[in-house]
C-alpha cells in the first residue's frame, strides 16, 4: 500500500512537497476505508486519495509525478534515445540547475526473492515491512540529462533504520545487498544507460528480485489527459480483445441505469464497431452517438477494474469531468471493503472538482492542492490541518476554510 509521495522541482512543484497519507491505527474505520500499509501493520493508508484544488493548482502534477516514477521503474529500459519523456522542471531561472527529485514509500514483503514470494503466495507468513524508493534527475541548462542517484531501501516491520536494497550514483555505480545481489549481473552495471533505472534494466535481463519489483509497478494504471487516456479507437480495440471485461462492463452499465441493456461488436472494413442496445429504442446506437458521460465511464472502467483485480493503483485525472455527481460516490465506494469488490486493497487516486463528493469522504482521504502567486504548487492532506471528524467538508471547502478554491475578483 502506497502511503507517501515526495516531489521537488517537477512542473508546477518547485519546493519539496511531502504527502504523507499514514493513518493511525486508532482512527475508527467501520466502512473499511483504510488498509494496513503491509500485512499486520498498525499504520494504515486510505484506499481513496482525492485531490482537490482550483484549476492549474497542481492536481494533475501530483498524478504525473506518481506516473513518472512508476514509468521509470517499469519501462525506462525501453527508451532508446537520450533524455526523458514526461518530465519538466519548475519554470524559473534557479530551478534550471536544480535536480528533480522523487520518493515514494509503500509497504509489502521485504527481503524479496522468488522463493520468499512463492512462500507468501502459498499462504506462508513471510517478513513484511516498508520500502523507500528515491530517484534524482540531473539537469543541465534546464534539461534533464541523466539519473543522478537512485536507491531502494527497506525497513523490517516498518521500524528502525532504512536498510540498503541497492544504491546507484551519478556515474552508474551500483551497490548491492543480499536481497539484491549483483552476482551474475555485473555486466549490466557497465552498460547501464543514464536514463534507465536499475530496476527496469535488470528486470529486462531476468534479475529475479528486479522482476518481482517491476511486476508490482505494472499494477499501477493511469488515465491522465490527454496523453495516457484511452482515445475512442484504443478503447474499442481493447474491449474487443477482453471479453471478460466486456461482460463485467455490461453488468455495470445495466446496474447504474444509463439505459444501456447490452453491447456488441460488429466487424466493418474500418475495424470493429461498438454498438449499444438501449431500452425503448429500436435500433442499436454506435459508440459516437453514446453520451459523453457513458463513454467516459467506459474509458475509465478498465483502469478501475485492473486495479481492483490486482490490488494495484488506479490514478484518474478529472474523474468527475463527465460523470454524474450521484455516480461518482458509487465508483469511489467500489474501493471500500464494505463493497466486496476490493479484496486486495487497491487504491484509487483521483483529481476532481466535485465538491459534493467531499461529504462522502473522510479527512484522511482528502488532499488539497494550492498554487501561490509565484506559480508554485503546494499540497497537504486534511490530516495536516485542524479538521474535526464531524465537520461538513463540503461547506468548509467551498467557504475557503481548507484552501484550494479559486479567488475571484
Amino acid at each position: 500500500m502506497l502511503y507517501k509521495l515526495e516531489v521537488e522541482n517537477f512542473f508546477s512543484i518547485r519546493d519539496p512537497q511531502v504527502l504523507d497519507l499514514s493513518v493511525d491505527g486508532k482512527v475508527p474505520d467501520p466502512e473499511g476505508r483504510y488498509a494496513p500499509i503491509f500485512e499486520g501493520a498498525d499504520v494504515r493508508a486510505p484506499k481513496v486519495v482525492a485531490l482537490y484544488g482550483a484549476n492549474a493548482s497542481g492536481k494533475t502534477t501530483v498524478l504525473r509525478a506518481l506516473e513518472f516514477v512508476v514509468t521509470m521503474i517499469r519501462d525506462s529500459v525501453a527508451r532508446t534515445v537520450p533524455g526523458f519523456a514526461g518530465i519538466e522542471r519548475f519554470n524559473d531561472v534557479e530551478s534550471g540547475s536544480r535536480p528533480i527529485r522523487f520518493a515514494i514509500e509503500l509497504g509489502g514483503i521485504i527481503n524479496l526473492t522468488p522463493e520468499v514470494f512463492q512462500r507468501a503466495t502459498s499462504g506462508e507468513k513471510v517478513e513484511q515491512g516498508t520500502y523507500r524508493y528515491e530517484l534524482e534527475i540531473e539537469l543541465k541548462e534546464g534539461l534533464a540529462v541523466r539519473i543522478a542517484s537512485e536507491s531502494l531501501r527497506q525497513r523490517p516491520n516498518g521500524q528502525g533504520k532504512w536498510q540498503r536494497v541497492y544504491e546507484r550514483d551519478a556515474e552508474g555505480k551500483v551497490k548491492d545487498s543480499k536481497t539484491f545481489s549483483l552476482s551474475g549481473f555485473q555486466h549490466l552495471v557497465k552498460t547501464l544507460a543514464g536514463n534507465h533505472t536499475v530496476l527496469s534494466s535488470f528486470a529486462k535481463f531476468q534479475h529475479p528480485t528486479a522482476q518481482l519489483l517491476v511486476d508490482t509497478a505494472r499494477k499501477a494504471f493511469f488515465q491522465i489527459e490527454p496523453v495516457h487516456s484511452f482515445v475512442d479507437r484504443d478503447v474499442i480495440d481493447y474491449l474487443k480483445n477482453q471479453p471478460n471485461v466486456v461482460s463485467r462492463l455490461k453488468d455495470e452499465l445495466s446496474r447504474i441505469d444509463v439505459g444501456v441493456e447490452g453491447m456488441r461488436f460488429q466487424h466493418t472494413d474500418n475495424g470493429p464497431l461498438l454498438l449499444f442496445k438501449h431500452a425503448g429504442l429500436a435500433v442499436e446506437m454506435p459508440w459516437l452517438m453514446e453520451s459523453h458521460g457513458t463513454r467516459a465511464f467506459i474509458k475509465m472502467f478498465p483502469f478501475i477494474m485492473s486495479a481492483l483485480d490486482t490490488g494495484g493503483i488506479a490514478a484518474i485525472d478529472e474523474m468527475d469531468a463527465a460523470i454524474h455527481p450521484n455516480m461518482l460516490p458509487e465508483l469511489v465506494r467500489w474501493f471500500y471493503a464494505a463493497s466486496g469488490r476490493n479484496k486486495f486493497d487497491a487504491q484509487l487516486w483521483l483529481s476532481c472538482h466535485s465538491a459534493s463528493l467531499l461529504d462522502d469522504l473522510n479527512k484522511e482521504e482528502i488532499v488539497i492542492c494550492e498554487k501561490d502567486r509565484q506559480g508554485r504548487s503546494h499540497l497537504y492532506s486534511l490530516m495536516d490541518v485542524k479538521v474535526r471528524r464531524d465537520e461538513n467538508h463540503y461547506r468548509k471547502y467551498l467557504s475557503g476554510a481548507y484552501g484550494g478554491v479559486p479567488h475571484l475578483g
